[in-house]
């Protein structure tokens, strides 16, 4: 007899086709690990350049990050979480910075928006600029010594002075001496131009666009212009000729010690000035990591479904083997060598193409602004190793289990098994299967229980566990949907009836068939509609929220007075700004602590105004109390926090500054409107932009608003708002295609195997007298019903997944858009049709 390696290469090199199916799913597993792997490295690795620090050896900037602790001793876990704005630091630091070994100054740097004015409102003799987007990028005069900002007429700007970039004094036809009219944290003033400068490389390198709007101030007022009196974003320290980087990092934190202030040298200094790469890196790990470990999982279990059911299929062979004289030794070996022989190929071939899938979903995240376009996708080693090694166990612990029993057990009773399915799967996997049962079952009423951001951990929970459980009671399930599914097809000819028999005898072959498309169905349905239900939802609450009759917004933000000035215009009954922001909620408790994001909207106005113009729904107390140190919240971040009215609720406002206001009020349409609603006076020197986002009107006509920007009435407002939930649609809906795709290949490829793995049955009813119509047809009626079974069952873990988890984030039931779930079900339906039909009458040919 052969060696058991040489009987797998005879194997492979013979009877490719038995291979082919293993082979495909393995290249798909690695396809997806190892373009997710690609992902979250990057996300690791994520790094970017400095532009505008380039030419500043050190800078010292405020901690970007708050923290969340769990656990403790060896336990124990920290957990940064990116602050929704910028943190800032104490501007009196660049003197002490400056006074550091070896540094030859040190500037305070300031970036923040200042606004133009269209409006016709400016002061006698003053210009108005123009500027593409309505607003400029402002920073301090003393950011020229490291930017390479240069004057090339007038002086550096003194206190009510500014200098502008030489294309937008071109533009408005000023010059030194003229003054012009902007608007600031401080409010509307008149300027004198103090000086026109070419901005240097260092400010333009990120954004090219950014020369046509920059503007500078006297690095003294430009705190206070800022809205951050006393405070800078960073404080750069520059180096005397000769002086090493690191010898002078280490003398700015010894100067600095006990401010607060972080260091940062060599690429972080890019983090420093672009703090889009916190979320960045939040983003690309919740697509790498949490993400691509569920598509890991799936992966898994559906190439081990089918190096089981490739192992299965040549039952047979295997008894043969063990008549002939193998031993169970020898039976093992050889199905271990053909998993060496056929996964380390796929898996290689495999990551070509999931470099591929990451390069191309790394460039949308970048187009869809998620990610920075100065971070580069890092392509290592380690993630593709890591697939093809996934791969290799998957196929090596796949083969042994499925090949332990025709290894073990006697050869006449081998060759009895191979003609004969079993009945029952074993009772280990039973066992199993039913505990996985439980624990979905468990956590679908942990889900209902929950709110928020616990609901949907839980929910994902319920959806990984009815599958373990499909998978691992398959043949059982296969064979009671089977008898359920298949009465009414007795009623429906004789090759409906054939289908229906040959579904309840194969219940193994069928249980294979239909546990891809359940994955497929199940993942792709919990994704789609998990968001549709929140847009929904999100939608409804937002345009009964808004019962003010006009909505004023601009993308440069609103004019500081909007507020005054709406509410002075003719016909105007109330006016309230709104400015949106977030803050950070400590939630949880013990191992499950959490920091949640909740979108924050800051009322220029009274409780009382804003509920003139604003229906939040008010389930408990009031909001006439509204105000400094008073704020109200959504019902779902209320249970999500344990908090009630009364109570004070510890949070961090944007910047990372700790607070504790009381709670006046709950109300329950914070998924529309907002999370949480407070005074905007208590986000004064918290937020990088002053401007209100948005303003509500009750009263008076579109055309005298005009002039505060665009008007709009709530159902364009509510429209727009939508629009801009575009990348959490398309980060969904990704998602959704990539496992639903990967599940539907599987499937796909697994009925394939199937009906090649039958050539011999439909040749003997060829032989019976059957017609190749009849043959035909009766495998329709099987696709068919293996359609609908995976549908169903499908459906339902999506609906057990969806119904408590949707009831504890929006307090609603799931949305289903009918034509959205029809396409779903074509799409499967369509599949197994396809994937029937094609093989079977490639192989009714030689019977023709």
């Amino acid at each position: 007899m052969r060696r058991p390696n040489g009987l797998a290469r005879e194997a492979v090199r013979f009877k490719p086709a038995s291979f082919a199916g293993t082979f495909v799913a393995l290249l798909m597993s690695a396809l997806i690990v190892s373009a997710c792997g690609i992902l979250l490295e990057t996300g690791l690795r994520a790094s970017v350049p400095p532009e505008r620090y380039a030419n500043a050896p050190v800078v010292a900037a405020a901690d970007q990050y708050e923290y969340i602790v769990t656990g403790s001793g060896e336990d124990r876990e920290k957990e940064a979480v990116p602050l929704p704005d910028t943190a800032r630091l104490d501007a009196a630091l660049a003197a002490k910075a400056a006074e550091a070994p070896g540094a030859a100054a040190a500037v305070a740097d300031f970036t923040f928006p200042v606004r133009t004015t269209h409006d016709g409102a400016a002061g006698s003799g003053a210009r108005e600029l123009k500027v593409p987007g309505g607003a400029f990028t402002a920073h301090g005069w003393g950011s020229h010594l490291f930017t390479g900002t240069t004057l090339t007429a007038g002086s550096a700007p003194h206190e009510g002075e500014v200098v502008l970039d030489a294309d937008t004094a071109r533009a408005a036809h000023a010059a030194v001496g003229d003054r012009v009219v902007l608007e600031t944290a401080a409010g509307r003033q008149d300027f004198r131009v103090a000086g026109v400068a070419k901005a240097g490389a260092a400010e333009t390198a990120r954004d090219a666009a950014a020369a046509a709007g920059l503007t500078w101030f006297a690095d003294a007022q430009a705190g206070t212009l800022a809205g951050h009196p006393g405070k800078a974003d960073a404080v750069v320290v520059l180096a005397q000729h000769g002086t090493d980087t690191g010898a002078l990092a280490d003398a700015v934190k010894q100067a600095l010690a006990g401010s607060g202030a972080h260091i940062h040298t060599g690429d972080d200094r890019g983090a420093v000035e672009d703090p889009g790469l916190g979320y960045a890196k939040v983003t690309l790990f919740g697509v790498g990591g949490s993400f691509g470990g569920i598509a890991a999982i799936v992966a898994v279990f559906t190439a081990a479904g089918t190096v089981a059911l490739s192992v299965g299929q040549r039952a047979r062979e295997f008894a043969l083997l063990r008549a002939v004289g193998a031993t169970p030794r020898q039976v093992r070996r050889a199905v271990a060598s053909e998993a060496l022989l056929v996964a380390p190929l796929a898996g290689i071939l495999g990551c070509l193409p999931g470099i591929g899938l990451a390069h191309w979903w790394f460039g949308q995240l970048q187009d869809r602004g998620a990610v920075p376009h100065a971070v580069d996708l890092h392509v290592s080693v380690l993630p593709m190793l890591a697939a093809v090694v996934m791969g290799l166990l998957t196929a090596l612990g796949a083969g042994w289990i499925a090949g332990r029993r025709p290894a073990r057990i006697k050869p006449g009773q081998a060759l009895s098994e191979a003609s004969v399915e079993r009945l029952r799967p074993g009772l280990i996997r039973t066992a199993l299967g039913v505990a996985a049962l439980v624990g979905g079952t468990f956590l679908t009423g942990v889900s209902a229980n929950a709110a928020g951001d616990d609901a949907a951990g839980a929910a994902l929970g319920v959806v990984m566990c009815f599958m373990l459980a499909v998978g691992l009671l398959g043949p059982l399930v296969a064979r009671l949907c089977a008898a359920l599914f298949g009465l009414p097809l007795r009623s429906a000819g004789p090759a409906a009836q054939l289908a229906a028999a040959n579904s309840l005898a194969g219940a193994r072959r069928l249980a294979s068939a239909i546990t891809p498309i359940v994955l497929a169905v199940a993942f792709s349905s919990t994704l789609v509609f998990m968001h549709t239900s929140e847009s929904h939802a999100a939608d409804r609450q937002l345009r009964a929220g808004v019962t003010a009759d006009h909505v004023v917004t601009d993308p440069a933000g609103l004019p500081v007075d909007a507020t005054a000035r709406a509410a002075r215009t003719p016909g105007v009954e109330t006016a309230v700004g709104l400015l949106d922001t977030q803050v950070l909620v400590p939630t949880g408790s013990g191992e499950f602590k959490s920091l949640q994001g909740a979108t924050t909207q800051g009322v220029t106005g009274s409780g009382a105004e804003l509920a003139q113009v604003q229906d939040l729904d008010v389930r408990e107390g009031s909001l006439d109390r509204l105000g400094r140190g008073r704020i109200a919240i959504d019902r779902t971040l209320a249970n999500s926090a344990d908090a009630q009215v009364g109570d004070r609720l510890p949070l961090y406002l944007p910047d990372g500054t700790r607070a504790a206001p009381e709670i006046i009020a709950v109300y329950g349409r914070g998924l529309g409107l907002a999370a949480v609603t407070m005074d905007r006076a208590s986000l004064d020197g918290h937020v990088t932009s002053a401007f209100d986002s948005t303003l509500l009107v009750r009263g008076g006509s579109p055309h005298t608003l005009t002039a505060l920007g665009e008007v709009s009435d709530v159902s364009g407002y509510a429209t727009e708002q939508s629009l801009d939930a575009r990348l959490g649609a398309w980060m969904n809906n990704t998602m959704a295609a990539v496992l639903g795709g990967f599940a539907a290949v599987a499937a796909v490829n697994t009925l394939v195997m199937t009906v090649l793995d039958r050539r011999r049955e439909l040749g003997m009813l060829r032989l019976v007298g059957s017609t190749r119509r009849q043959v035909m047809t009766m495998l329709r009626w099987e696709s068919l019903l293996v359609a609908s079974v995976g549908l169903v069952l499908g459906s339902a873990i999506a609906a057990a997944t969806l119904i408590p988890m949707m009831n504890g984030v929006t307090g609603e039931a799931p949305y289903v858009p009918p034509l959205l779930y029809g396409s779903i079900a074509l799409a499967a339906g369509g599949l197994a049709l396809l994937a029937v039909t094609l093989p079977a009458r490639a192989a009714l040919r030689r019977w023709s």
